[in-house]
């Protein structure tokens, strides 16, 4: 597979993502785990989404002549 041989690289810099030829043996565990987390705080933030939630009043007040046509709207 291309990209050639690895070459030597500066031991002294540190990166987020594990710096060159990163592959970390319990890489699927970490995946799963991040994965998991992501789900969990997904899920708390629609839980209380839904129950802060206001719907529209459906109930009619009165009714509204709308301006064009003349016809009558409940609201």
């Amino acid at each position: 597979m291309g990209g050639g041989a690895r070459y030597p690289y500066p031991k002294h810099v540190w990166t987020p993502s594990g710096g060159w030829w990163s592959r970390p043996a319990n890489w699927k565990s970490n995946t799963a785990i991040t994965f998991a987390g992501i789900l969990a705080v997904a899920y708390g933030v629609w839980t209380v989404s839904a129950e802060r939630e206001v719907g529209r009043c459906l109930v009619c007040v009165r009714w509204v002549v709308q301006q064009r046509g003349g016809n009558f709207l409940l609201l």
